[in-house]
């Protein structure tokens, strides 16, 4: 699904997305990863949401946004409540929809200036 073809301001915006891979301007990626406006941490060690911890999340608590986008794979999946409850614990919005849609979700709110990471697993759990 290709989502966007431009780089507004500078920013990392995710061009398309497949199940499995993610374009960031011009990088593909095939592993996790966790995307702001400026930084990119690719390579990210869980691969499923049922390999998410809360010390996953840290890299992303650390880049200090007000929302966090959890990619969670091809369909809906959740954390485990104590990962999600202790970042908005932490007075982090913390958002979890299919990584399709958190791609989307997050170019509208990078490019709308918010400090927003998005952390997309791209490995289907089944």
């Amino acid at each position: 699904m290709k989502l966007t073809d431009e780089k507004i301001g500078g920013i990392n915006l995710i061009r398309s997305y497949a199940p499995g891979e993610v374009r960031i301007g011009e990088t593909l990626f095939q592993r996790s990863c966790l995307v702001k406006a400026d930084r990119i941490v690719s390579d990210w060690r869980p691969q499923t949401m049922a390999e998410l911890s809360l010390d996953d999340l840290q890299p992303a608590i650390a880049m200090k946004p007000e929302v966090i986008v959890i990619g969670s794979g091809p369909r809906q999946e959740f954390p485990a409540p104590e990962v999600l409850g202790a970042v908005l614990e932490r007075g982090i919005g913390c958002e979890v929809m299919d990584t399709g849609a958190a791609c989307r979700t997050y170019n509208i709110l990078a490019s709308e200036g918010r400090t927003v990471v998005a952390a997309l697993l791209l490995r289907n759990s089944s």
